[in-house]
């Protein structure tokens, strides 16, 4: 069973922020705490450590695994990063401009 740990989330403006900011990467890192930053009462930014960040924006190993198989039924496993390139500049070329 994994053990969750109760982390702490602090709010402070972004005025505070930015005179405390070398004490908020601290408590970030040292005690795992999010720093969510308001301007005006709303809430605009979080900071988090990076541990939190990777384990949020990696996908998870089956995401990967069925990726992988997808692109290998399509072929496109295969695609150098010159080829890639040129499709996406294509389909971008294809999408209409927004005014």
């Amino acid at each position: 069973m994994l053990k969750t740990e109760k982390r702490e989330t602090i709010v402070v403006s972004a005025l505070r922020a930015r005179t405390t900011f070398g004490e908020l990467l601290r408590r970030v890192e040292d005690e795992r705490s999010s720093v969510v930053i308001e301007k005006r009462g709303s809430a605009k930014a979080v900071l988090i450590g990076i541990r939190d960040y990777v384990r949020l924006a990696t996908p998870e190993p089956d995401v990967l695994r069925a990726i992988g198989e997808e692109s290998q039924r399509k072929s496109t496993d295969k695609l150098t990063s010159r080829q890639i390139d040129r499709v996406i500049k294509a389909a971008r070329a294809r999408k209409p401009k927004r005014a």
